[in-house]
């Protein structure tokens, strides 16, 4: 006679804090016309986050709307913000190193 099965104990997910620490320390630098949108932002952001589109999903959980002012529908990086990291242009796809320093910058034009 097979013997009663035991339920197994309930695997407990990771919490948010654990998970938070798993991820690379970054610094995101914002350019002062972004800043003046978002009243309580900074010009520097500490923050954790694996690429890019997960640091522009941190900012826009901290700074509701900042998505919209970085990407468009498609999604992408909008044609006039330039993400740098470390001197190297960015996609939402760039992974992120622990202590990178991030820039976001805003096109500049005229004629």
């Amino acid at each position: 006679m097979n013997a009663p099965l035991k339920p197994e104990p309930a695997k407990s997910a990771a919490s948010v804090d654990e998970v938070a620490s798993a991820l690379p320390e970054v610094t995101v630098r914002l350019p002062a016309v972004l800043v003046d949108l978002f009243p309580g932002s900074q010009r520097r952001i500490p923050l954790s986050a694996a690429t890019v589109g997960a640091m522009i999903s941190e900012l826009d959980k901290r700074y509701p709307g900042m998505r919209d002012r970085l990407c468009d529908s498609t999604p992408a990086i909008r044609r006039h913000i330039n993400i740098f990291i470390d001197g190297e242009r960015a996609t939402l796809d760039t992974p992120l190193a622990p202590g990178a320093e991030i820039f976001v910058l805003t096109a500049i034009s005229g004629g």
